[in-house]
C-alpha cells in the first residue's frame, strides 16, 4: 500500500498535484456548458484542499495532539487497510492526508426537480455524465441559481456537503470537520467515499451513492466487529444505523411510488399539488410514529425540511433499492466484498438496479405498502 511522505514541504512531485486541478479546470471549461468562473473556483477549491494536506502519519508523531482526535485519526489508517485487505476497495492515497478547512460547510448542494414529476433538473460533467445535483463553494452562488429554478416553477433545495470524493482523480484527504463525527459516522463516511474510487456507473448518482451507502454502513459493522468485538458499543451502533437506513429506505421508496402513481394521473396539476399536500401530511403523521423508538441521523435531518419533491430526490439518491445490495449481500455469504464484486459483474447496462441478480422481494424497498402512506385519509 503506497504511503504518504512525512515531509511537510511540497517537492516536485506535490507541486504537480496541487497544479493538477488548475489544469483540469481549464480543461473542463472546454468540455462543458458550465462557465470557466464555475470551474476555476473549483479547480482553485481543490487545490487548497491538496495544498494543506499533512500526512496523518505526520500528525500522529506530534506531542499535544488531543486524545479524541488522535484515536479517530489513528482509526482513519486503520479503516483504510481494512478497506483494501478485507473490502477490496481501491484506497491509493485518499484518506492518509489531513486537510484543513477553514470555513463550516464545504460545499453547498443545489437540486431542483419539478412540482409534478420525479424527472430531476440536471447538469452535465465531463467522465461522470448528468447528474441531478450541482455543488457550490459559495452559497451566494448556490442561492442564486436556485432562485432562477424556482421561477421556472421547479422545487428547489440546498443542502450542506462535509465531504466528497474525486473518484480517485486525486488522492482525497480527511478534511478538518469530518473529526467533529463519532467513530461510527467517520467509518462509514471514509468507506462510501473509498467505494467511489472503486466502482462508478457514468450517469446513475442513486446507483453510485446508494452503493456506496450499502458499503459505508455494511462495511462499517464488519470493521467494529473484528475491531472491537461484535458486542462493542460500536458495532451496536453501525448496526443500529444501517437497520434504520433500511426503514427509511422503504419509508421513501413508498413515498415516492405515490407520487409517481399522482403525476402520472391525467388530472390538472393544481389538483396534483392538492392532492400531494395531503400525502405529505399523511407521511409526516405515519413515519412519525413508525420511527419514534429509533430516529436514525438520516431521518431527523430529513424531518427538519418542509416536504417537496427537491427534499425528497436529495434523501432518495442515497437509499434506493437499500433492500437490494441487502439482499445480494445475503445471497453472497454475508460478505461486502463478494457483493461489491457481484455488482460488478452484473454490469451497468440500461437501469443498474434491474442488473443485480437478486428477486427484490419481500423487502421494503420494493414490497407492498408498509406505511399507509398512499392510502386516502
Amino acid at each position: 500500500m503506497r504511503r504518504p511522505s512525512t515531509s511537510r514541504a511540497p517537492g516536485a512531485r506535490a507541486v504537480a498535484g496541487i497544479l493538477r486541478p488548475i489544469v483540469w479546470g481549464l480543461l473542463l471549461m472546454v468540455l462543458s456548458g458550465c462557465s470557466a468562473e464555475y470551474y476555476l473556483r473549483a479547480a482553485y477549491e481543490e487545490g487548497r484542499i491538496l495544498w494543506r494536506r499533512k500526512p496523518i502519519t505526520a500528525m500522529l508523531a506530534e506531542e499535544g495532539l488531543a486524545p479524541d482526535v488522535r484515536r479517530k485519526l489513528e482509526m482513519v489508517l486503520d479503516v483504510r487497510d481494512f478497506a483494501a485487505g478485507q473490502l477490496g476497495l481501491n484506497v491509493g492515497g485518499s484518506y492518509a492526508a489531513h486537510s484543513f478547512v477553514d470555513r463550516p460547510v464545504l460545499l453547498h448542494v443545489l437540486t431542483a426537480v419539478p412540482k409534478t414529476s420525479f424527472e430531476p433538473y440536471t447538469w452535465w460533467f465531463p467522465f461522470v455524465g448528468r447528474v441531478p445535483y450541482k455543488g457550490y463553494f459559495d452559497p451566494d452562488d448556490a442561492r442564486e441559481e436556485a432562485e432562477s429554478l424556482a421561477r421556472k416553477g421547479y422545487d428547489t433545495n440546498i443542502r450542506a456537503a462535509g465531504a466528497f470524493s474525486t473518484l480517485g482523480w486525486f488522492d482525497d484527504p480527511l478534511l478538518g470537520r469530518l473529526l467533529k463525527l463519532d467513530r461510527v459516522n467517520l467509518a462509514d463516511v471514509v468507506l462510501h467515499e473509498l467505494l467511489h474510487n472503486t466502482l462508478f456507473v457514468k450517469g446513475s448518482v442513486a446507483f453510485n451513492e446508494s452503493l456506496a451507502n450499502f458499503v459505508g454502513k455494511r462495511g462499517a459493522i464488519d470493521f467494529f466487529e473484528r475491531r472491537r468485538g461484535p458486542g462493542s458499543p460500536e458495532a451496536e451502533a453501525a448496526r443500529r444505523a444501517w437497520r434504520e437506513e433500511l426503514e427509511f429506505s422503504g419509508l421513501m421508496m413508498e413515498l415516492t411510488r405515490c407520487l409517481r402513481a399522482l403525476y402520472a394521473e391525467a388530472v390538472a396539476e393544481a389538483d396534483k399539488l392538492s392532492r400531494r399536500e395531503q400525502v405529505f401530511a399523511r407521511s409526516r403523521r405515519q413515519w412519525a410514529g413508525a420511527l419514534a423508538g429509533s430516529p436514525g441521523h438520516r431521518y431527523a435531518s430529513f424531518s427538519r425540511w418542509p416536504l417537496d419533491n427537491a427534499v425528497i430526490l436529495q434523501h432518495l439518491l442515497y437509499v434506493t433499492y437499500l433492500e437490494r445490495f441487502e439482499e445480494l449481500y445475503r445471497r453472497e455469504g454475508r460478505q461486502v466484498s463478494r457483493t461489491i464484486e457481484a455488482v460488478r459483474a452484473a454490469g451497468d447496462a440500461g437501469d443498474p438496479f434491474d442488473a443485480l441478480p437478486v428477486t427484490g422481494a419481500g423487502g421494503t424497498s420494493k414490497g407492498a405498502v408498509t406505511y399507509g402512506i398512499c392510502e386516502a385519509p
